[in-house]
């Protein structure tokens, strides 16, 4: 009976996984998702604490709760420019726990009973394989994003020979290791299998570094996509190693969406998949084309009288933010600036290009946070088009994405399509100053014709532009 309610426990919990993937693909419903997700995860944790056989309640009980709150303290003072440092930072935790549940199986003789010894060393492998490349790879990223590593790519020569031979010597290793058998025929735990199993870790964590440390600053979204497929399948494995149903279906989940989410990046970006996660693109040795508008270095400076004369003056107007805007937490001001423009009639519209920030959707829950309208909030798709019609193009903080060396042969980032805020009549550009982006390469944008440069923080300026239209408001 009890093993009866724990499947249809499981099945509950599966359906409500299922039901907040779907709410988070949308902004409207996310909070929704998140919610599915919540309730399926304490039925899943309620129910395995149910199981005969999970009696250490003086242990597990108070490792959920000191969990649960250092999870909470985390998630209430992060600030959302940590968010994606973060996020990679959790990838590894489920990782790290990949290795240890591997290990643990690996050594605890009742695990051998009722399994084909061969079949369970192999998950065992699995499990232990994906997640220390999960884990190594995961702090690696972690380390990028927060600034304490470069983020320019770690090119040794001769990488992807070197990754070949990481991978061929840990299946060599991992063959090696399950051949050796149940460790507890003899009575007492054999170690050679324990010796190849370690080995065999410690040299995928080494190709978990070398594979995230090859790539790129502007594939970061997409490498923090990835290792959430990463920590997906891993989980997947686990499940299969424990014959845990809702842990096999949870990975699968988790390892496909990240994985589908990762494809559509790159296809966003005109990448390949394979190329981002072998190596990366923003490799290239090829320097950046000098400045095509105006004379070489030479940037038009704007103030605020004469930004806000240009909005008044104009009928459409298109705001592309970026990882600046949360670095300054300017998206409260912009939500106000939005606001006030289109109180006066002015078409407001923000374009997302699928890798601004550094996470897959930071621009979007910025802006919802900042309670923007949904419906004014496009992709890069159903805008670009638009660009030439736009009177005024407010760039808050991006430079990547906006960078018309895209479209230059030869150039670090060619190829990878982004937001023509060129076409527009005016482009005004919010940035602290005139330093590349994160892929480190020059953007001629700065020099258009057409481009004025605001320079300071995103959030005085922004805040100092709203107050500027509320007083000629008041005035009449």
């Amino acid at each position: 009976m009890i093993y009866t309610l724990l499947i249809v426990a499981y099945l509950v919990s599966s359906v409500l996984f299922i039901l907040s993937l779907r709410g988070l693909s949308s902004q409207e419903t996310a909070r929704k998702g998140n919610v599915y997700g919540i309730i399926g995860m304490a039925i899943a944790v309620g129910a395995t604490l149910t199981v005969p056989g999970v009696d250490l309640y003086a242990v597990l009980v108070p490792a959920l709760a000191i969990g649960a709150v250092i999870g909470w303290l985390m998630a209430a003072r992060v600030a959302m420019t940590a968010m994606p440092e973060l996020v990679a930072l959790l990838h590894s935790f489920v990782g790290a726990a990949a290795v240890l549940v591997g290990f643990a199986s690996y050594l605890d003789p009742a695990m051998y009973k009722g399994h084909g010894s061969g079949v369970f060393l192999t998950e065992v492998f699995i499990d232990v394989f994906i997640g220390a490349i999960t884990f190594t790879g995961s702090v690696v990223a972690f380390l990028k994003l927060k600034g304490k590593v470069s983020g320019t790519p770690l090119l040794l020569p001769g990488r992807h020979m070197l990754n070949l031979g990481l991978l061929v010597g840990s299946i060599a290793l991992g063959v090696l290791y399950v051949q050796t058998g149940n460790p507890f025929v003899g009575g007492e735990l054999a170690t050679e299998g324990l010796m190849w199993l370690g080995i065999m870790t410690a040299l995928a964590g080494v190709l978990g570094v070398h594979l995230v440390m090859a790539i790129g600053g502007a594939d970061m979204p997409v490498v923090v996509s990835m290792l959430n497929s990463y920590s997906g399948w891993t989980a997947a494995a686990a499940g299969f190693m424990l014959s845990n149903d809702l842990l096999i279906v949870t990975g699968a989940l988790v390892g496909s969406s990240g994985a589908i989410l990762s494809y559509i990046m790159c296809r966003a970006m005109n990448r390949s998949i394979w190329n981002v996660i072998f190596g990366g693109f923003g490799t290239a040795s090829a320097a950046p084309p000098k400045p095509r508008e105006g004379a070489p270095g030479e940037v038009q400076e704007t103030d605020i009288d004469g930004l806000l004369a240009e909005l008044l003056g104009a009928r459409d107007v298109v705001i592309v933010p970026g990882y600046g805007m949360a670095v300054a937490r300017a998206q409260h001001a912009v939500n106000d600036l939005t606001q006030l423009l289109r109180d006066r009639g002015i078409r407001v519209r923000f374009a997302i290009h699928p890798v601004a920030g550094r996470l897959p959707g930071h621009m979007n829950v910025l802006l919802a946070e900042a309670n923007v309208p949904y419906d004014i909030v496009l992709e890069m798709e159903e805008i670009n088009d638009d660009l030439p019609r736009t009177d005024v193009s407010l760039v808050i903080g991006a430079n990547d994405i906006v960078n018309p060396i895209a479209q230059e042969e030869g150039s670090p980032i060619s190829g990878m399509p982004v937001l023509e805020v060129w076409e527009s009549d005016r482009t005004v550009i919010f940035k602290r100053s005139r330093r590349t982006g994160y892929a480190g390469v020059d953007n001629p944008l700065f020099y258009h014709e057409k481009t004025r440069m605001l320079f300071g923080d995103a959030n005085d300026s922004v805040s100092a532009l709203v107050a500027a239209l509320r007083a000629r408001a008041a005035g009449g």
